[in-house]
């Protein structure tokens, strides 16, 4: 059984990972469904080097899985990660956040 403060250093931990602008939209674009990294490329519009070095944030996270689709990797939420597509929030267990449809110009 886990600890109270355990739980709450693994939210911690997570809600450090999801405060970059960078990891947050990846999250929010795999909410519509798994992509592969060329579709998160073009639709967050980052150095594919960079891109990587931010899935693999998630992944070691928990966050993100990444499965092989011929030559391609395709990512998706963790099956952990409690989402609601209609409400556009994700559940960390801790917390829920929920994604604005307004995006900042």
């Amino acid at each position: 059984m886990m600890t109270e403060s355990a739980a709450t250093n693994i939210c911690v931990d997570k809600l450090k990972v999801l405060a970059d602008p960078t990891r947050l939209a990846v999250v929010e674009a795999l909410m519509a469904g798994p992509r592969h990294v060329g579709e998160l490329n073009e639709e967050i519009g980052l150095d594919q080097s960079l891109l990587s070095h931010h899935l693999k944030v998630l992944r070691d996270s928990g966050l993100v899985t990444s499965e092989r689709d011929g030559k391609a990797v395709l990512y998706r939420l963790d099956p952990s990660v409690v989402m609601d597509r209609a409400d556009k929030t994700i559940n960390l267990g801790c917390c829920k956040l929920v994604f604005d449809d307004h995006k900042q110009e």
